[in-house]
C-alpha cells in the first residue's frame, strides 16, 4: 500500500548561518588602540605583533593581514598618537582663554602633560627608529601638530604676519627638551603635568628676544 506524504509537513531545511562580521568592526583600528594601550603601561619594550594581537582579542596570526611587520604597525600608531597629541594641545590652547601668552602656555602645558601621561607612546613618535617618517599619513597628522605650535608662536613673531621659524624652533627646543630631558628612564617618569615655573621664565626670555618691535 502505498503512503501519501504531505509536503507540507516535511520541515523545511534551516538556513545556514550569515557569517558574522568580526567582532571589532575594524580589525586595524583595534590593533592600533591595542598597541597604544600596550605602550602606555609597558613603554616600548611592551609591544610586539603577538602582544597587540592578544590585547585586541584576535589569533596572532590576525596582524599580517594590515600590517607588513612590526615597523608598519608602529608607524600607524605613531600616526594616530599625533592626532591625538595635537587635539590634547589645541584643547589646552582653547582652556587658556583668549590672551597669547597665556595660550602658547597652553600649547606647552600640552605637549609637557602629554609625554607625562603617555610616555611610551612620546617615546614611539619621537624616538622610535623603526617608524617609517616619510609615510604621507605620518606626515600629514606630524605637521598638524607642528601647525599647532606655529599658530600660537604667531602673535610673537618678528616677521609678522608670517610665521617666525627661529622663534618658533626655540619655542620648541624648549618644550621638547623639558617633554623628553624629564624621563628618568627614556619613558618613565616625566617632569609633572604642568611646566615648571623656571619653565615660564625661559619662556618669557625667548619671547623677549623675539618681540616684534614697535
Amino acid at each position: 500500500m502505498s503512503t501519501c506524504i504531505d509536503p507540507s509537513a516535511i520541515p523545511e531545511e534551516a538556513p545556514p548561518d550569515p557569517v558574522r562580521p568580526h567582532h571589532h568592526g575594524n580589525l586595524k583600528s583595534a590593533l592600533i588602540d591595542a598597541s597604544i594601550d600596550l605602550l602606555n603601561a609597558d613603554g616600548p619594550s611592551g609591544l610586539t605583533l603577538r602582544k597587540a594581537a592578544a590585547r585586541a582579542g584576535v589569533s596572532h596570526a590576525a596582524p599580517a593581514h594590515h600590517f607588513a611587520g612590526l615597523a608598519d604597525l608602529l608607524t600607524a600608531v605613531a600616526t594616530r598618537a599625533f592626532e591625538l597629541f595635537t587635539t590634547a594641545m589645541r584643547h589646552a590652547r582653547q582652556d587658556a582663554g583668549e590672551n597669547a601668552r597665556a595660550r602658547l602656555e597652553g600649547i606647552c602645558t600640552g605637549y609637557i602633560r602629554f609625554a607625562n601621561e603617555h610616555a611610551g607612546l612620546f617615546h614611539v613618535m619621537f624616538l622610535s627608529a623603526d617608524v617609517d617618517r616619510s609615510d604621507p599619513h605620518f606626515l600629514r597628522t606630524s605637521e598638524a601638530a607642528y601647525a599647532e605650535l606655529r599658530l600660537a608662536c604667531l602673535p610673537f613673531s618678528r616677521v609678522a604676519p608670517d610665521p617666525d621659524q627661529t622663534l618658533e624652533i626655540a619655542v620648541w627646543s624648549l618644550v621638547h627638551g623639558y617633554a623628553v630631558l624629564g624621563f628618568g628612564a627614556p619613558w618613565r617618569k616625566g617632569i609633572g603635568p604642568t611646566p615648571p615655573s623656571d619653565f615660564r621664565d625661559l619662556l618669557d626670555r625667548i619671547l623677549a628676544s623675539h618681540t616684534m618691535p614697535d
